[in-house]
């Protein structure tokens, strides 16, 4: 009865390490992307943007809007890598406080934080793939 048991134990142990396992890759890939852009955010974002990108009063804008970061994904990565300048609207509130250039972030640490943001903050907006930053970041104006 007891060899029993055991095997039994020892079989659902199996399929729950299977189970977990079969995370798809893109799912592993994203995870990976979002605990990488954490702790680019920590460092060179959350200053400003505060750690639940609540933003700073009207100096800086939050980041919880999600619907401003789906109508400028395609500018995101150039705004995180030249900075930005000049007055925006975010979340009906203009700010006016320009946002640093980070020039020394590499195209796949930028893919890092925007995937973070993109899924942080009750935003839901998927993996920034390292190829669409890249091609976003060779096209900055």
């Amino acid at each position: 009865m007891r060899n029993t048991c055991i095997a039994i134990g020892a079989a659902l142990l199996g399929l729950y390490v299977t189970g977990q396992s079969c995370q798809s890759g893109e799912a592993i890939r994203t995870a990976q992307y979002i605990t990488n852009g954490q702790k680019i955010y920590s460092m060179h974002c959350q200053n400003c943007h505060g750690a639940r990108g609540e933003g700073l009063g009207n100096l800086y804008p939050p980041l919880t809007d999600t619907a401003f970061l789906l109508s400028h994904r395609q500018q995101l990565a150039c705004m995180v890598k030249n900075g930005i300048s000049g007055p925006m609207e975010v979340d009906g509130r203009v700010f006016n406080t320009e946002m640093p250039p980070n020039p020394q972030l590499a195209p796949v640490e930028i893919a890092y934080v925007l995937t973070y943001i993109g899924n942080s903050f009750g935003n839901k907006m998927g993996i920034f793939p390292q190829e669409e930053v890249q091609a976003v970041l060779d096209n900055c104006n």
